[in-house]
């Protein structure tokens, strides 16, 4: 699934592509990917003669600002936008399209169809779900050292788990937590309650950098992701611990182990991510 470097990535090539075109009708090829409303008329009725005034991202949402309206696209495992001309044949698995009036398309296609769309009054998005509770972003002024500790520090949970949990901090996602942790040199299994003042600060600076990092690399294609012009992210040649199963570390080049915590596959290094408080 994209997690937040992938999805600012696309949200900044969609900018370059659209932003700016007026939708004259929308198409639906798979009623349910579009979640709100739920009658796929209406839904094509409130976008049409509307125009995109900007793309934003909120977590890994996709946040489309138009005229009275906002639609918000999770891309889940595969989704993907493309620009297209009207002439140009539909390629297989896509499943809205987006016409402008200028004659080219924005086409949403999703192999695995796990994708979602909802359209709300522009303003009330924040207010309901999906975007309602979600946490703080991670790239914000708001988060904070302090924010991080006092969120996260008396929770029961692991510390990776409560990572990826969007009720506190928002965008992260396997690859990330996994990067960061190894970064910050702090095992997945520690409780936040034996993290030291030291540690919240590395966790803290590790999740900005790498998080920044990927961005500024175009996300990680480490499965089938491009961005809105096909183009390949390169943060996986950046990555230290994801992935990287039996192959050293490369800061004490003990090989990296992979174990499931909370049903998610979690590479770590024994060696530099004690388990045990206090050890580096």
């Amino acid at each position: 699934m994209p997690e937040l470097p992938e999805v600012e990535t696309v949200k900044q090539t969609l900018n370059e592509l659209v932003a700016g075109k007026r939708i004259q009708r929308v198409s639906v090829h798979l009623p349910r990917i579009i979640q709100h409303p739920s009658d796929i008329d209406r839904f094509a009725v409130e976008l049409s003669g509307q125009t995109i005034r900007e793309v934003t991202r909120r977590a890994k949402f996709l946040r489309f600002v138009l005229d009275d309206v906002a639609l918000i696209s999770h891309l889940r495992m595969e989704g993907r936008y493309g620009k297209f001309d009207a002439s140009e044949p539909l390629e297989k698995h896509t499943h809205v399209v987006f016409h402008f009036d200028d004659g080219t398309e924005l086409r949403y296609k999703d192999v695995r169809q796990f994708g979602t769309m909802h359209v709300f009054p522009l303003g009330q998005e924040f207010h309901v779900a999906p975007l309602a509770g979600l946490g703080v972003e991670p790239l914000s002024d708001e988060f904070t050292v302090k924010f991080l500790k006092s969120a996260l520090e008396h929770r029961s949970a692991p510390i990776k788990p409560l990572l990826l949990n969007q009720k506190y901090v928002v965008g992260l996602g396997n690859i990330y937590v996994d990067e960061a942790l190894h970064s910050a040199v702090i095992h997945p299994e520690r409780s936040p309650q034996s993290l030291k003042n030291t540690e919240w600060k590395r966790l803290h600076e590790a999740v900005v950098t790498t998080l920044q990092a990927a961005v500024d690399a175009g996300g990680s294609s480490v499965k089938s992701y491009v961005n809105g012009q096909g183009e390949m992210g390169m943060f996986q040649q950046q990555l230290r611990a994801y992935g990287r199963q039996n192959q050293p570390c490369e800061r004490c080049a003990t090989p990296i182990r992979k174990m499931v915590l909370g049903g998610r596959g979690t590479h770590f290094c024994p060696k530099c991510q004690k388990k045990k408080a206090g050890g580096k």
